[in-house]
């Protein structure tokens, strides 16, 4: 088994290889993997055991136009398909090694157990970066910054709609009494930052929160679920968020995975993709 690589190991990093997929790619899209297969297309459809199969051709599709691919663990776990999405990942790696992974699991626990949760994503994985919730505090976090090279980035204002329920909470026991999606924000850019490993999730359905995240987190990578089916604008994303030299990752899953529910699906997965990826590229000028 893989050890943790040590801090004077000479490796490529999270973000050495977020930035140059980005441009080799021209890119800022990520594309989401979050196989469902009742929406899988014939003769595909309900089939778990295609799952990898189905994945395998949007990553073959797209490669080439991505920032990023990011699995979401429960869509494979739901159906028992952990040995598919660890193929998946090996595929991505032998076929689009410029391309990094990130493991979208938003695991949050105590120390110990984050260590085996870190094992999972980097090891048995092997992805590049991994999501992370940080509400139990910086010691359900550090197993993860072991692996130097490795990103993780961390839950700040996410998109769906009850996000605001805590994030938005007030904390006036801390100077300056910011909202707690600010405050990660601000110890993700600092104290917690130890190797340069760290990013934040900000949803795209919250344009001025990510224009607030930016300022407080200037040169932190930040992931953006929620442009296209979930009805983000992708426009609004990039001006939000994008400065030279602090990347913004941002995801489309449903839209580009089931762009067509016929045997075109992965030339159609291509054709969204590189719609959106050229859209996003366009409002960064």
């Amino acid at each position: 088994m893989t050890k943790p690589a040590t801090a004077t190991a000479t490796l490529t990093t999270f973000i050495d290889m977020l930035a140059a997929a980005g441009l080799q790619n021209h890119s800022m899209l990520c594309v989401g993997l979050d196989p469902e297969p009742a929406k899988f297309p014939t003769p595909l459809k309900g089939d778990a055991s295609k799952i990898y199969d189905f994945c395998a051709a949007i990553v073959d599709a797209t490669a080439d136009l991505v920032m990023a691919f990011k699995p979401q663990i429960a869509y494979f776990a739901a159906h028992r398909a952990e040995e598919q999405l660890e193929r998946l990942i090996a595929h991505i790696k032998r076929t689009a090694p410029q391309v990094p992974v990130i493991l979208d699991a938003k695991r949050g626990d105590i120390g110990a157990t984050s260590e085996q949760y870190a094992i999972e994503a980097f090891e048995r994985y092997g992805a590049d970066a991994v999501t992370l919730s940080p509400f139990m505090g910086f010691d359900s976090v550090a197993p993860y910054l072991k692996y130097h090279g490795k990103g993780a980035f961390l839950l700040c204002r996410t998109s769906n709609p009850g996000g605001g329920d805590l994030q938005n909470q007030r904390l006036a026991s801390v100077d300056g009494t910011p909202l707690l999606y600010e405050y990660i924000a601000q110890l993700a850019q600092g104290p917690w930052n130890l190797n340069g490993q760290l990013g934040l999730v900000v949803g795209a359905t919250y344009p001025a929160e990510i224009e607030r995240v930016r300022a407080l987190a200037p040169t932190l990578p930040l992931l953006i679920p929620g442009v296209g089916a979930q009805g983000g604008d992708a426009q609004a994303t990039v001006k939000a968020g994008w400065r030279p030299g602090a990347p913004i990752v941002v995801n489309s899953s449903r839209a580009i995975l089931y762009a067509s529910s016929g045997d075109d699906f992965a030339a159609a997965a291509r054709r969204e993709a590189l719609r959106t990826r050229d859209l996003l590229e366009t409002a960064r000028l």
